[in-house]
């Protein structure tokens, strides 16, 4: 579509068509920040509490009203809890019909609600259902979609632009993305990229009981059936520990070590990209930017190097351990504590040393 061709092939040959774009919107009829948080199965997903915390601040520098939007069923009271972490109002709509997620119901409720209310900002979980329905909203608003945001704030100005964080050319570069002539800004970030406030159960606010027209609430689709896969051993997403291999550690056999040592601390197994691509570990078990993001208690990385396509999925870590034999490996500026050695002689002494703590 670069138009290259054009001028090259003879003439009339190929002919390209311009589209005209949305023209801008009037930015001052938008207010508002929301947060959406859909919930098929009745459960306020965890990560709301987080990025609820995050869009407070937001909210507080832009002088704002903070919204969580829930979008599910069977959800009692549960919108509630929402104003612990915030929100000034929760918007709930809550229907038989949205029992079971589907990306087209979901995208055309959540427009609906949009094209009614004219929020300034909407924030979104880079989840599987987020990355489901979230850009047919923006595509359906005519507005732009930051994905995978790694860090949010407010322009130190008056026109109260969303500053979107993340990185870019394959992780080579962080670039702050904004959206000046559309609103609403709309913006996705991974769970466990920001830590939730301890909530305050004793603020108030309003729940909103919302209904929209029953032609929305119907879809090309149908479920059939969901089947959840079991996990073995802790959930990455949620362990306190997690064992992290890397191009490092050489082979299996060694990996095999990791997961000693993963066993004896109850830790959850991580990898980067190079190793799961291996097939060695799952890809639910891959960390970073094509991966997941954690924010355990204690990271063990065992080969780190340390590339920003990984360690953008452990920002949220509270101790960062690393074991690497190249002492100007990236890891280790990161690093709580740095071990600089080779992974195959460190990993059974710390083995060793851990089974002796434990008796």
């Amino acid at each position: 579509m670069c138009g290259s061709c054009e001028d090259i092939c003879l003439p009339g040959a190929i002919v390209k068509e311009f589209k005209e774009g949305p023209s801008s919107t009037d930015i001052e009829a938008y207010s508002d920040i929301w947060v959406i948080c859909e919930s098929p199965d009745g459960e306020i997903p965890t990560w709301a509490g987080e990025l609820l915390s995050k869009a407070r601040e937001l909210a507080n520098k832009a002088g704002e009203q903070l919204a969580a939007v829930v979008i599910g069923h069977s959800l009692g009271d549960k919108p509630k809890e929402l104003m612990g972490f915030g929100a000034d109002k929760v918007l709930v709509v809550d229907d038989p019909r949205l029992g079971k997620f589907c990306d087209d119901i979901y995208a055309n409720v959540l427009a609906y609600m949009a094209k009614k209310e004219l929020p300034s900002v909407i924030l979104a979980a880079s989840t599987a259902r987020g990355r489901a329905y979230i850009p047919r909203v923006a595509t359906m608003l005519e507005t732009g979609l930051t994905a995978d945001c790694m860090d949010l704030d407010i322009a130190d100005d008056d026109t109260k632009t969303l500053l979107q964080t993340r990185p870019t050319f394959g992780g080579n570069l962080i670039a702050t993305i904004t959206c000046k002539k559309h609103r609403p800004q709309m913006a996705t970030v991974r769970p466990h990229v920001f830590k939730a406030t301890e909530p305050d159960m004793a603020k108030s606010g309003s729940v909103i009981n919302y209904s929209v027209p029953d032609e929305l609430l119907a879809s090309r689709a149908r479920v059939v059936e969901s089947h959840i896969e079991p996990l073995e051993g802790p959930d990455i997403t949620e362990a306190d520990v997690v064992v992290t291999v890397g191009r490092g550690i050489g082979d299996e056999k060694t990996l095999e070590k990791a997961k000693e040592l993963a066993d004896l601390l109850g830790a959850a197994m991580g990898a980067t990209r190079p190793i799961t691509d291996e097939g060695w570990l799952p890809d639910r078990t891959q960390i970073g930017q094509t991966g997941v993001t954690i924010a355990p208690k204690l990271y063990i990385g065992l080969g780190v190097s340390g590339a920003v396509h990984h360690t953008v999925g452990i920002r949220g870590s509270e101790i960062i351990v690393a074991i690497n034999k190249d002492p100007e490996a990236p890891i280790f500026e990161m690093a709580t504590y740095g071990i600089v050695g080779d992974v195959h002689e460190i990993l059974p002494l710390l083995i060793e040393k851990i089974r002796q703590e434990k008796g």
